[in-house]
């Protein structure tokens, strides 16, 4: 059985009121298939306010095991994604390598990240290159990779103060930039998959129509772009995360728009 898991944990800030709408097309996707199961996790192991959910999430196998739930492979993906109904199985694609995607958002944003966070816990390391450089919100993991996962967790574990610490000077990402460092300091072998499995950064490519901004018709054409929509680094403006979760799932689930 392959898994779906997705972190949907309420903080009380409000951020997670329209994530069901990711939980739900993960769900209608998954029902197409015979071997692909939805895990929603809502409980935290640890205090999130002391230790972030991106940072706990790298527990996966343990919460799976610890509920005696059989896997193969785990796509580790964010609750501000939403799964077009005709995407593929990504799954067949992994080579059973770790899976992953390129960043291919704010380039400036990801160079900073990896001078300061490689400069700051990894200075012994070559450079990440950016290009090599993946997203954490879309990760495919199964066995082979579970060792590596439990040296990851002592990374965090051992250095959760300056992890947060150095988080609030550099504020640019927490486990995104460290993951990548230590796949490359652990020679974990990538399968890297198109970015239609992780279309991040809608804004800055054009694809989100905002009013009084865009120039095209109001119509979602990023669901031409690829199969999984990542809602991230949007401006703040009256369509948010929680407006393109909510419209983009209605659009393809309950229009039956394909």
């Amino acid at each position: 059985m392959n898994i779906v898991f997705i972190p949907n944990i309420k903080m009380g800030d409000g951020r997670s009121n329209s994530y069901h709408y990711s939980v739900q097309s993960w769900q209608k996707w998954a029902d197409q298939f015979d071997d692909i199961t939805v895990i929603e996790w809502e409980t935290p192991i640890l205090d999130p306010t002391s230790f972030k959910i991106t940072l706990q999430r790298y527990w996966v196998f343990d919460i799976l095991e610890h509920n005696e739930i059989d896997y193969d492979q785990v796509l580790m993906v964010d609750a501000d994604t939403i799964v077009h109904p005709n995407c593929p199985n990504f799954f067949n694609e992994t080579n059973g390598n770790m899976g992953v995607v390129v960043n291919n958002g704010c380039f400036e944003w990801v160079i900073r990240s990896i001078k300061d966070w490689g400069d700051a816990v990894f200075p012994n390391q070559p450079k990440i290159k950016p290009w090599k450089y993946f997203n954490g919100g879309f990760q495919i993991v199964s066995n082979k990779q579970k060792e590596f996962y439990k040296t990851v967790q002592r990374f965090y574990t051992d250095n959760i103060k300056e992890i947060t610490q150095l988080a609030n000077i550099i504020k640019a990402g927490t486990d995104q930039t460290i993951i990548n460092y230590l796949v490359q300091q652990n020679q974990i072998e990538l399968t890297y998959l198109p970015e239609c499995y992780n279309l991040q950064d809608l804004f800055r490519k054009n694809l989100l129509h905002i009013n009084g901004h865009s120039w095209w018709r109001d119509e979602l054409i990023f669901t031409d772009a690829g199969w999984v929509y990542h809602f991230n680094a949007i401006p703040n403006n009256p369509r948010h995360v929680d407006y393109w979760l909510k419209r983009t799932y209605e659009e393809l689930y309950e229009r039956n728009v394909r």
